[in-house]
């Protein structure tokens, strides 16, 4: 799997757990990688955030720091899986916010509001990333309860 490969899979995944998470009025402070690699051997690797939260962009940073630590692995073992899950759950949904506050820069949990707007008006892929162009979304796996 080419590095290209990696990163739409990545993107792919982080969409789809963080806005599990915004839908269910969750933010969390872990993000963890799991790695199952060609001879069967598996890795984990996790990132804990400043603070709790569900913003698509900011779990997407700390999954690619994972993945690009976890590279020199993945090149001599070969990947066969790659997970994420989001640990260290606040469930009241609170969100810090970082100072300076700048009105230039849309906060992401105002993007991420407005994505999931939209995908869930118009469909999952009425709106997506340009990387995710003409790939396969994979399937979509039933969501068990909370």
């Amino acid at each position: 799997m080419s590095a290209a490969e990696i990163d739409a899979v990545v993107i792919s995944l982080i969409d789809r757990i963080a806005a599990r998470m915004r839908a269910a009025g969750r933010s969390g402070r872990t993000v963890v990688l799991r790695l199952r690699f060609a001879d069967f051997s598996r890795a984990t690797r996790s990132r804990t955030l400043p603070w709790p939260t569900s913003s698509t962009q900011i779990i997407l940073v700390a999954a690619r720091q994972l993945v690009a630590s976890a590279r020199p692995l993945i090149a001599e073992r070969g990947l066969t899986l790659l997970g994420f899950a989001v640990s260290g759950i606040d469930r009241s949904g609170a969100e810090q916010l970082v100072l300076p506050f700048t009105a230039k820069e849309p906060r992401p949990l105002a993007i991420d509001a407005a994505v999931d707007e939209v995908r869930r008006r118009f469909g999952k892929s009425a709106l997506t990333r340009a990387v995710q162009i003409g790939r396969d979304p994979g399937l979509e796996m039933p969501h068990l309860p909370d």
